[in-house]
């Protein structure tokens, strides 16, 4: 289909004033309500900041913000204005966003105080830094409330995610305008049934692509209302919010479910009686986790894969075809085949790669021609997943094709832990690989071969901890460490990571 005028900020978030929601509330967050009307003004005004700070169409900023509706308002006014917003990570360090603003060319940056220690270094003298409250809220007040939208098309280039690849290197993934609202019609109303009374709440946050639908796109696409939290969503944060805000929808990790269920008082009638469906994407749910969520929480868990590449999740169970142990069957409007090394389909219940087809694919990587032609094929975008079918069709996740590590819903690179590891001076070889814990999720452990005539131990163990913590984003760490003679490897001297990992 060939392109169309279109701006997805004009579709998602003014269809709500045309629809006779503009006094519905939109967003709930630390500092108050906004209604739909609000929320559209506040979009414009962010529009008109941009503009005012000398950003032109098609330029990049960088949003490096906690959640909040002045997140939202700058992803949104971006967008209208044809501008590129390109929401990052929180937790990262000022070595990873110095890449991210050089890569994308940033403009601008707009940081939480809490990340201005780790933005401002990271910035070129020509590049602006904008923080969020006292200085954010004047320009806000002073741009106009009124933006016309940027004469953009259904197939331009309207933000960009990062996603991390095999070499620890994030790759910049371009989405169109209509990835947005396609999203939104096939899982959060096809899946989901999402709908104007619901209230949501997502713990993966707005920098994400999981969290992006879950708390921008699903709700703006129907008029519902999204609650967002600024803070870390740590089981007593989520429990209090689930507590006073009431979610209908709830979104999480299974890291997130499990360690809400370990403390036996989180129930249904401690968080939200009006829950009716909880979602999680990320990692795989374990069959157990999920079973005893719906026996305590009453609420189905509909398990799902999605990713950076993709925008939001195309393979998941649903109501009325659960089967916890598997990722259920495809989102209607996605195409799903699993293929061997020759890309030609697998024999029923054999593992292969997983590979997808759907509207909402991102149409490349930034600046990384290579990475592109490898992930996008001919309308197949390449998940890295390896997955079989059970013989009633359901998909069933079986690990990664590369070394990557999905840990807490985020992922980790072997090759920059090992790299961090290798930094102490009583390591001389180190190789990192996904473990199961207790739940059967996994995080990374490190194998580690110490120099001669050092004493290993727990003390040393946790140091090593400490040494990656102080070096890298904190989720990366090992959780544990195993000192080991010698690791396996190839006759060439390449490590076998996939004879230390969980049989």
């Amino acid at each position: 289909m060939d392109a169309y005028p279109y701006n997805a900020a004009v579709d998602l978030i003014e269809r709500n004033l045309r629809d006779g929601r503009a006094g519905r509330t939109a967003i709930v967050d630390d500092r108050g309500s906004t209604t739909y009307a609000q929320l559209s003004e506040l979009v414009n005004r962010a529009g008109n900041v941009l503009r005012s700070l000398g950003v032109m169409q098609e330029q990049r900023v960088l949003i490096a913000m906690t959640d909040s509706v002045e997140h939202v308002a700058l992803f949104w006014g971006a967008i209208k204005a044809g501008i590129v917003p390109v929401p990052v990570n929180t937790m990262l360090t000022s070595a990873d966003y110095a890449y991210l603003i050089s890569d994308s060319r940033a403009r601008i940056a707009f940081a939480s105080p809490s990340l201005v220690e780790r933005i401002e270094p990271a910035l070129e003298p020509e590049q602006q830094l904008v923080v969020a409250g006292e200085q954010l809220d004047k320009l806000l007040a002073l741009a106009s409330p009124g933006l016309e939208p940027a004469a953009t098309s259904s197939d331009e280039v309207a933000f960009w995610l990062y996603s991390s690849g095999s070499t620890g290197k994030p790759k910049g993934a371009l989405h169109v305008h209509t990835d947005l609202v396609r999203t939104a019609e096939l899982y959060g109303t096809g899946v989901l049934g999402i709908r104007p009374d619901d209230v949501v709440y997502s713990a993966a946050k707005l920098f994400f692509a999981y969290g992006l639908g879950n708390s921008m796109t699903f709700p703006f696409a129907v008029g519902a209302t999204a609650v967002l939290l600024g803070e870390r969503p740590t089981p007593a944060a989520v429990m209090r919010l689930l507590r006073e805000r009431q979610p209908t929808l709830f979104y999480g990790v299974p890291t997130l479910y499990a360690a809400l269920l370990a403390d036996e008082t989180n129930r249904r009638e401690t968080a939200s009686p009006r829950l009716r469906l909880c979602v999680s994407a990320g990692e795989p749910l374990p069959r157990e986790v999920g079973e005893r969520w719906k026996a305590r929480f009453g609420a189905d868990v509909l398990d799902g894969i999605g990713s950076t590449e993709m925008l939001h999740i195309f393979l998941s169970l649903r109501e009325g075809d659960l089967r916890y142990g598997t990722t259920g069957k495809a989102v209607p409007g996605y195409e799903l085949e699993i293929v061997d090394e020759s890309d030609r389909p697998v024999a029923a219940g054999e593992i292969g790669e997983l590979k997808v087809c759907g509207p909402s694919s991102a149409i490349g990587y930034w600046n990384n021609r290579a990475r592109s032609l490898a992930t996008f094929r001919g309308g197949w975008t390449y998940t890295g997943d390896k997955y079989r079918q059970d013989s009633d069709g359901y998909y069933v996740y079986c690990g990664r094709s590369d070394d990557m590590i999905k840990a807490g819903g985020i992922w980790v690179s072997p090759a920059e832990v090992e790299s961090a590891l290798i930094g102490h001076d009583s390591v001389l070889e180190a190789a990192v690989v996904g473990h199961a814990d207790e739940h059967g999720l996994q995080k990374p452990k490190a194998y580690i071969v110490c120099k001669a005539g050092v004493e290993t131990g727990a003390a040393l163990g946790e140091e090593l901890k400490r040494f990656v913590k102080d070096r890298l984003a904190p989720f990366k760490y090992p959780r544990w460490i195993e000192f080991v003679e010698a690791l396996p490897k190839t006759a060439t001297g390449k490590i076998q990571r996939f004879k230390l990992r969980d049989p």
